[in-house]
């Protein structure tokens, strides 16, 4: 992995992520799946400037689905839970 956005693919927007991100000052990114954490908070600090407290990953694993030609697995999906210090706060839209 070359550059952070070899490590962060793209934020996760949705209600809980939303409601998270407003509540706890927790913002979820989807990252690649050989990222480690101490890369993931590298990545974060130097896109957006914060300063990252914690990072917590979970793997979400796809089944595999009955096609006419036989089975297929869907690509596996991990996910950063970032949380930050105080006061700060990460903007994905600027309006």
């Amino acid at each position: 992995m070359h550059s952070i956005y070899d490590v962060i693919r793209k934020p996760i927007i949705s209600e809980k992520s939303t409601a998270f991100a407003e509540l706890k000052n927790q913002y979820t990114f989807e990252v690649n799946p050989k990222a480690h954490k101490t890369l993931i908070k590298q990545a974060i600090e130097a896109l957006f400037k914060v300063k990252v407290q914690s990072v917590r990953t979970s793997i979400g694993h796809t089944e595999s689905k009955r096609t006419a030609t036989g089975t297929r697995k869907g690509t596996n999906k991990k996910k950063a839970i970032v949380t930050i210090a105080p006061g700060q706060k990460i903007e994905f839209y600027q309006s």
